[in-house]
């Protein structure tokens, strides 16, 4: 196998990892008011993700960076050309990570009440657009013979990258309901599952309609074979939350993106980034990528690196593996009225 095939496979492998790992965090964020009623529910909610999501961050610097070492083309295209979404999205991973940090600082309830909108939005942001600039990448964008983006914004948000986007939205949502419901006890964990049971049922009418509209287009034998295993895996995530079995639910809401993301990139290769102009001006694994001397360094930093992160990451999740609940979170002191008014 050509190492522009390998490392087109390990960029996919990153951002699966990615999507996988920070779409439940992402959607524990967007749930904090709608699943927290009180601080303390609110707390527990954030403590579900408290220890994990910054190392889960990880994987998109990780992603970002092989792309710009191993496909230096189309990382300068698709920085340049989607420079407003992907600006949007790195401003609402900071304002989010700073209200993490930030929200337990000072008792009032109007400070937390600001932070915890940051959180919400902080993450809808980039589950949204994370959603549109992946089908935007899959439709084909106007690329010219020079492999520069000659399109602006609006081109960015046609009717299929927007369903893309709605459609990661409401995964995440799913994704996250059913973390929430695995990692706590009590009537949070309840709360979790009935509303993973109604936004499942959304996620999985958008995400078969976006898998149809795909492989219609682009899809390939391989692609409607995985696209039906990341229907089936939902389906069952489902029943599993149903049933209250959330480790096996959490395991197929898992299976649904990393299967819908693999379709996705099995249907782009060898294309990194079609171009909608003319299909000669695509980029692909082959013009766009780095020297074979680059590469191979790549490829022996790539093996001795990866185990140990992927180690790492997976000793954090044991050794926070418990579940969670209200009583484990003290309650504050009340703030003086002269106080908390300020």
């Amino acid at each position: 196998m050509e190492l522009t095939t390998v490392w087109f496979i390990v960029i996919a492998f990153l951002w699966i990892g990615y999507f996988v790992l920070e779409g439940f965090d992402f959607g524990v964020g967007m749930l904090v008011g709608l699943l927290g009623r009180d601080d303390r529910e609110r707390r527990v909610l954030i403590n579900t993700i408290g220890p994990v999501w910054d190392g889960n961050e990880v994987w998109v610097l990780v992603a970002g960076g092989a792309t710009f070492a191993a496909f230096p083309e189309w990382y300068a295209t698709l920085f340049s050309g989607f420079y407003l979404p992907l600006l949007l999205i790195l401003v609402a991973l900071i304002i989010r990570g700073v209200a993490f940090e930030y929200r337990g600082k000072r008792p009032e309830a109007r400070w937390k009440a600001r932070w915890d909108a940051c959180i919400i939005i902080g993450s809808a942001v980039p589950a949204l657009l994370w959603g549109v600039a992946f089908g935007n990448i899959l439709r084909g964008v106007p690329i010219n013979a020079d492999g520069e983006y000659v399109g602006g914004f609006v081109n960015l948000l046609n009717p299929f990258a927007l369903l893309a986007g709605v459609a990661t939205c409401t995964l995440f949502l799913t994704h996250g309901a059913v973390f929430v419901a695995l990692k706590t006890d009590g009537e949070i964990r309840h709360r979790a599952n009935r509303f993973a049971a109604r936004i499942g049922l959304a996620a999985a009418a958008v995400t078969v309609a976006l898998a149809v509209w795909l492989n219609l287009t682009e899809g390939t034998p391989v692609s409607w074979l995985v696209s039906a295993l990341a229907a089936m895996s939902l389906v069952g995530a489902l029943v599993a939350n149903r049933l209250g079995r959330e480790g096996w639910a959490f395991i197929g809401s898992a299976a649904t993106i990393a299967l819908l993301f693999v379709a996705a990139f099995v249907s782009l290769f060898p294309d990194v980034m079609p171009s909608s102009l003319d299909p000669a001006w695509n980029l692909t694994t082959t013009n766009a990528a780095s020297t074979p001397y680059t590469l191979r360094i790549m490829t022996w930093a790539a093996a001795v690196g990866t185990p140990v992160v992927l180690v790492y990451q997976a000793w954090t999740y044991w050794t926070f593996r418990k579940r969670i609940s209200v009583a484990a979170i003290p309650v504050e002191p009340a703030v003086p009225a002269e106080t908390a008014g300020r």
